[in-house]
């Protein structure tokens, strides 16, 4: 049986950090009693006891409460430490160290477990183990042979949680459940009912196995039977066969022999038929020779072989002399590719200078059409009928650069003008709002003294109307107080000053809202004026951009063209790059038709065939270069072709938000 013997604590609750702080119980048997006053710490050595056996904290204890509080130590780190010697059930004695941190943050309390260590004297030598606070509750629980839950609910349950006998039935029985382990027994009872009903879908499907098998077992027996009924029949068979072989040898060696006999004879026939036929062949040969001779030689054999190979010679020399000149014929067919592809070019060239040509014309008669028109506009003479000399366009430029500053120069007199104006107007304002509301005040106090003075004198009436019954003198001497009244409160003039008051208001009313409109206008002014200068700042960025496009570009188009285009210049040169890659295909679906079909051809003689055959070697041979050259150049012009004609979009939008910019600012400057 196990049982608790000593246990030190430190750091928790009320017990000091201080190593002589260090409190160390002795537990007896078969009973210890723990007396004290409220407050001595019979609690917290329960709560101990709990902690070191179990791992489970008080109730209320989490973040740090457990642990002695920082600001009583005077320390921003507090460390706690419980140690618990124990007999365990195997009379073995164990000892469990469990250590604890709490940290005083700028909020709250930083609260964490530290290693925690078991210590066996196992054969007169320590056994330590370090281990994770899960493993270890496990290890205590074996080593004490109690439950977790007797332990948290009966033998060390804290005073707070001693009424759970008292508690709601569910409550009750999950308690219960929890001491006696009921849910383990009722989860082994379920395991085991799912075991069973898996065990007995198992034994259905081995019946149904089985039938299958017994099945199996009568047909194999029945394939045995058979099997060895056929054994029988093939041993018998084999007798047979063997006997009937040694009939047979006899009669194929004789076979052989007349076999053998009589592939000689057909092989002597097939000769005697070939020599015939190259006889004929021969003969037939000779014939036609000496039909197509002119000449029949008359000399020996030697003198024929002689002639044969000057003959050969000859042929040789010739056929030399005609690769030469296909070698030749090759080189001049490239050069005749190559001029007219230069020819090309030029036409290419040749269209695009006409087409630039024609646009410059277009150009210099839209150019003089709006020299005319602005000429007209601006009133100036000389320029009723164009052609326009050089010298006359620089003196149109330069008046109407000159005019252009002049305008520039007015509007920004104008705007400086306007400005001091809404100033001036904005001070005008001020200043009359400044003696509106002095004069409001000046009428608010002037309507209040007249009402006091009214109230005066409707007192003073009051008091005469009380007062008629009496003497003759008191009625004079009020008679001379209400008419001093009177004439001290001067109500007409107070009226008089009140009319003149509103109508003096009423004309500042009406100046107030003629400036208000007059700062509408400026504000207007204002607004267009920012709007311009926002725009003049978008033109600005945008001309940046393009500028920094074609800084990135230039180069590239540098290098195709020799010199950075326009826009026309630009979609023409797309455009016959485009017209040069659709012929460029075209002529590349050429080489991959098929070419004639030369094995229907017939040849006259084998010098013809020889001559074609090496005549399209040297053909094929060619083809993968020239093939692998035009794909390559076919890939750069597209790669050229795609980034102009990405810069394409962006040069329009730039150009159409540069133009509509442009026509904007001027149409606000007219205004302006």
């Amino acid at each position: 049986m196990s049982k608790i013997d000593k246990m030190s604590i430190l750091g928790v609750r009320s017990f000091g950090i201080e190593d002589k702080d260090k409190q160390v119980i002795s537990f007896f048997t078969p009973l210890t009693v723990l007396v004290g006053p409220n407050g001595a710490g019979k609690t917290t050595i329960i709560e101990c006891l709990k902690y070191a056996t179990s791992g489970e904290f008080p109730p209320g204890s989490k973040g740090g409460a457990f642990v002695h509080d920082p600001k009583d130590a005077h320390e921003t780190d507090v460390r706690a430490q419980i140690r618990l010697l124990f007999t365990d059930v195997n009379g073995e004695k164990v000892t469990i160290h469990r250590s604890m941190s709490c940290t005083q943050k700028a909020k709250n309390y930083s609260f964490k477990s530290l290693e925690q260590v078991i210590t066996r004297v196992k054969d007169g030598e320590r056994v330590s183990l370090s281990s994770k606070c899960g493993e270890l509750d496990r290890e205590m629980i074996s080593a004490l042979g109690v439950s977790k839950p007797v332990l948290n609910h009966v033998i060390f349950c804290h005073q707070e949680e001693s009424n759970w006998p008292l508690s709601e039935g569910k409550a009750l029985k999950e308690k219960f459940d929890s001491i006696f382990a009921a849910t383990k027994y009722i989860k082994a009872l379920e395991t085991m009912r799912q075991l069973r009903l898996t065990q007995n879908q198992t034994v259905k499907e081995c019946q149904v196995e089985l039938r299958y098998l017994k099945q199996n077992k009568e047909k194999a027996q029945q394939i045995r039977e058979t099997v060895a009924t056929k054994e029988a029949q093939l041993m018998s068979s084999k007798d047979s066969v063997q006997r009937i072989e040694s009939q047979i040898e006899p009669l194929e060696n004789r076979l052989m022999d007349i076999d053998t006999k009589l592939g000689k004879v057909m092989k002597l026939d097939s000769d005697i038929k070939a020599l015939e036929s190259r006889k004929k062949q021969m003969e037939e040969d000779n014939r036609e020779l000496e039909e197509t001779m002119e000449q029949v030689f008359q000399g020996s054999d030697q003198q024929l072989q002689e002639v044969y190979q000057n003959h050969q010679r000859t042929v040789k020399e010739k056929e030399r002399r005609l690769t030469d000149c296909q070698k030749e014929m090759e080189r001049a067919g490239r050069e005749c590719q190559r001029l007219n592809r230069v020819k090309a070019d030029l036409l290419v060239e040749q269209g695009r200078l006409q087409l630039e040509a024609d646009r410059h014309t277009q150009n210099i008669r839209n150019r003089d059409a709006q020299v005319r028109s602005l000429s007209s506009f601006l009133d100036m003479e000389g320029y009723d009928r164009p052609p326009f000399a050089a010298l006359q366009l620089e003196n149109f430029h330069r008046f109407v650069s000159q005019r252009l500053q002049q305008e520039k120069e007015t509007n920004s007199q104008v705007l400086a003008d306007l400005l001091e104006k809404e100033q001036q107007k904005q001070q005008s304002i001020d200043e009359i709002r400044d003696k509106k509301t002095g004069l409001e005040r000046t009428v608010e106090l002037k309507r209040d003294l007249q009402g006091k003075k009214q109230q005066e004198l409707r007192n003073i009436r009051a008091d005469l109307q009380r007062l008629e019954g009496s003497s003759n003198t008191d009625h004079v001497v009020q008679e001379h107080e209400l008419q001093s009244a009177v004439q001290n409160s001067n109500v007409e003039e107070l009226k008089v000053e009140v009319i003149e008051l509103q109508k003096e208001k009423a004309e500042l009313d009406r100046a107030q809202r003629r400036l208000d409109q007059e700062m509408e206008t400026l504000n207007t002014h204002t607004t267009a004026r920012t709007q311009m200068e926002m725009l003049k700042k978008d033109k600005t960025e945008k001309e940046e951009q393009v500028r920094k496009i074609k800084s990135r570009h230039s180069e590239d188009l540098v290098s195709l063209l020799g010199h950075f285009p326009n826009k026309r210049e630009l979609e023409d040169w797309i455009y016959a790059k485009s017209k040069e890659i659709s012929n460029t295909r075209d002529r590349l679906a050429k080489f991959k038709e098929p070419c004639c079909p030369v094995c229907q051809r017939t040849f006259p003689s084998e010098s013809d065939l020889q001559e074609v055959i090496s005549d399209m070697q040297s053909k094929l041979r060619l083809v993968p270069d020239r093939l692998k050259n035009t794909e390559q150049d076919l890939k750069k012009k597209e790669r050229k072709r795609d980034e102009i004609m990405a810069l394409r979009p962006i040069r329009y939008r730039v150009t159409c938000r540069l133009l509509g910019r442009e026509k904007y600012l001027k149409v606000c400057f007219i205004k302006i």
